[in-house]
């Protein structure tokens, strides 16, 4: 997965870096069809935001948190994007079962009687 980070009116830690890259890698762990993520963190007095997009196979999901501790609103916004995956997940899952389901129940279409074949 690719990893974009940017920093807004403020100097990124390494030490932050590395714990939004290990959150990141935890979210991997719920879904394989991440293709890239972008990171936004910023700094607004004594407010401290993150948003963190990720871009999976058909959508893109979004989760931001605010609070006085950067860790803190970076850990709200993994913890949003937790829930949509498993929610996407499930839709994914609702959607596969869908087309199976019709492609058993839908009987072939027979229209007359010179369809029908019988072997003795």
């Amino acid at each position: 997965m690719k990893v974009t980070i940017t920093a807004r009116h403020f100097d990124l830690s390494t030490e932050l870096k590395t714990f939004v890259e290990d959150e990141l890698d935890k979210i991997e762990r719920y879904f394989d069809g991440i293709v890239s993520s972008a990171v936004v963190l910023e700094v607004e007095g004594y407010r401290q935001r993150s948003e963190i997009k990720l871009k999976v196979s058909g959508a893109m999901l979004t989760g931001t948190g605010e609070s006085t501790d950067m860790y803190a609103s970076v850990e709200e916004s993994i913890s949003k994007l937790k829930g949509q995956i498993k929610k996407y997940k499930s839709k994914l899952k609702d959607k596969k079962q869908k087309k199976v389901s019709e492609k058993k129940s839908t009987p072939p279409d027979l229209t007359s009687d010179e369809d029908i074949t019988l072997d003795y």
